[in-house]
């Protein structure tokens, strides 16, 4: 008789542990739900900035970047209608090759927040996330959302 109440002191104390690891599961769980309007900001910023560091990024030492691209052309032109005409053409290619919805890709010290490059309306957006980038004189900001 001694044995079986030990038995089942010992199958009580399994359930025991086991709720209480079943619990600890539902409140990690439920603690790690994320919150969807938190995310769509946190994408839209991770997309800005990963997209202006690919812009403005480079392999290696020998490799050029396409901002710094960009500036020169610009700058050998002395802003002219023309480079400007073609640098908003290269930034238009480029800015569609990385499947961005929508966006608006401007230079904003020199050409006085001139955009180069935009998709969708920028009056119409609820969130709006911002980076921006320096090479020499030019600032450039890509704005998405």
């Amino acid at each position: 008789m001694l044995d079986e109440k030990g038995n089942l002191f010992v199958i009580e104390a399994i359930f025991a542990i086991i709720l209480l690891l079943f619990l600890f599961l539902i409140f990690n769980y439920t603690v790690s739900i994320p919150n969807p309007t938190y995310s769509g900001e946190i994408k839209n910023s991770k997309t800005a900035q990963d997209t202006m560091e690919i812009l403005s990024g480079k392999i290696n030492f020998t490799d050029r970047t396409f901002i710094g691209d960009i500036s020169e052309i610009l700058k050998e032109n002395d802003n002219s209608k023309e480079s400007v005409d073609k640098v908003s053409k290269l930034c238009k290619d480029k800015l569609k090759s990385l499947n961005l919805k929508n966006y608006r890709f401007s230079e904003t010290n020199v050409l006085d927040d001139e955009p180069l490059a935009s998709k969708g309306d920028i009056s119409k957006a609820k969130n709006v996330s911002v980076a921006m980038r320096t090479y020499g004189d030019y600032s450039y900001t890509l704005s998405v959302w």
